[in-house]
């Protein structure tokens, strides 16, 4: 168990003559009952000393103090792990980071500190950190802990207050200001006045941040169950404006009551980041935030209502254009474009043709388009009779009637004396339908269905 690793970490320093404590969020989630994701140390053992004593330990950012020890036999961890890595939480696996106290000076890139001077004081070294709530010390070997920046007071009281000064502290890292607000919306809490108007004064400061680390910090929000509420966090603060004003643009822009009686299509947006699940898949979460994103552009009101003719080619567009610019993966964007290009479809599949129905659920990752197609429908005139439809007709079909072997190949069609070229596309699709209608059963009923329908 990490907990236990941690503590036994934490034992051997202490035998060594050294301090050692817990720090940060997993002190934070212990106290709130909550299970940390991983386990932080603070120590007055240098990284030197650290690696002598532990000797698989990696060195992550020796020069700002930094050392991971990874629990024995973790496949996870490489002898070659980068600061950057650690700081996106990744090769982290079952291993602990060890910090030596410091104090920070200067933060001339906005991230990382110009100079580090190594302590022996824990009142100096969280004086350094980010939030209050962050910065409480536990002894583990004591169960005792230590507070120096008035973090279980702010704990008990529900706030996210910087230490220290809150500009000061924000201009070290432009992304603490996005962190503010993810903590905020995931413990319920509310944010300290000067720490949220220090927010709003530096929010457009935040493009000094990669744009990497932003868009991790917003698919968190997006994933921990409470993304409604960031969402609205970010739109009070002006990060929203600076970072997604696409999503901004909704703000006011109506809908036809009756299909929308929810609002306009901020509010129908936001109604559906509510639903979204702890967990859920982050391009579920981002089909959802983008899903409606070309109607502002599209906006009309038409003789017979208001119209968004267009708004899914156009919403697809700008939707790669935010995954471009937040540096998504292809994999990712494509999964994204693909909710946002395929939403409105189900409002046609009760009556689509047995081919048609049979290829549409066979995209990739149904499951995330059906699932947004639920919280739409949800977020708006409520009536699931299309998505209980689609779930019962997929129960019904077995995978080999979804996707059957093919009938006939390319290979076929030339050995019937068919010439390769953009005609087989056409042929083997036509096919494949007729297969999936039930109409065709065998390969020697499609050579003669080619053969009528498409004579040499």
């Amino acid at each position: 168990m990490l907990k236990d690793f941690a503590i036994s970490i934490a034992r051997t320093l202490h035998d060594q003559g050294y301090q050692a404590y817990l720090v940060g969020g997993c002190v934070r989630d212990l106290l709130l009952g909550r299970e940390p994701a991983d386990y932080d140390i603070a120590t007055d053992a240098t990284p030197e000393q650290v690696m002598r004593i532990f000797p698989q330990t990696y060195a992550v950012g020796a020069q700002f103090g930094v050392v991971l020890v990874p629990m024995a036999e973790d496949p996870s961890v490489t002898s070659v792990v980068d600061q950057a890595d650690v700081n996106h939480g990744r090769h982290r696996g079952k291993t602990v980071e060890v910090a030596t106290f410091r104090s920070d000076i200067g933060y001339s890139d906005g991230r990382h500190p110009d100079q580090v001077r190594f302590s022996k004081d824990p009142r100096q070294d969280v004086q350094r950190r980010d939030f209050t709530i962050n910065g409480l010390l536990l002894d583990p070997l004591k169960n005792e802990v230590l507070d120096f920046v008035g973090g279980r007071k702010d704990l008990d009281a529900g706030i996210i207050r910087a230490i220290g000064e809150p500009e000061l502290r924000f201009a070290e890292d432009k992304l603490r200001m996005l962190r503010a607000v993810r903590f905020t919306a995931r413990f319920g809490y509310s944010i300290e006045p000067q720490t949220f108007a220090a927010i709003e004064k530096l929010a457009p400061q935040i493009h000094q941040v990669s744009r990497e680390r932003v868009r991790d910090e917003l698919t968190k929000m997006l994933t921990e169950g409470q993304a409604r509420r960031a969402f609205l966090l970010l739109d009070e603060t002006g990060l929203l404006h600076e970072l997604l004003p696409e999503i901004e643009a909704m703000k006011g822009i109506e809908q036809p009551p009756q299909f929308h009686p929810e609002g306009d299509v901020f509010v129908h947006t936001l109604l559906l980041l509510e639903k979204l699940r702890h967990s859920c898949p982050p391009t579920l979460a981002w089909g959802a935030l983008l899903h409606d994103v070309g109607k502002p552009p599209t906006f009309r009101v038409a003789p017979d209502r208001i119209r968004f003719d267009g708004h899914v080619d156009v919403g697809v567009k700008m939707a790669e254009e935010i995954c471009r610019r937040l540096r998504f993966s292809n994999h990712d964007t494509e999964q994204i474009l693909a909710l946002v290009k395929n939403h409105m479809r189900f409002a046609h599949a009760m009556h689509m043709s047995e081919s048609t129905f049979k290829k549409f659920v066979r995209m990739p990752r149904f499951e995330e388009h059906l699932e947004l197609h639920r919280i739409d429908c949800e977020s708006s005139h409520g009536d699931l009779t299309t998505y209980r439809f689609t779930r019962e007709k997929i129960a019904s079909m077995s995978p080999e009637a979804v996707r059957p072997r093919p009938l006939v190949s390319g290979d076929d069609l030339i050995a019937a004396g068919y010439a390769p070229g953009p005609r087989f596309k056409e042929i083997l699709g036509t096919v494949e339908d007729k297969q999936l209608e039930g109409i065709l059963h065998s390969g020697d009923e499609a050579m003669d269905f080619v053969r009528k329908e498409f004579p040499l």
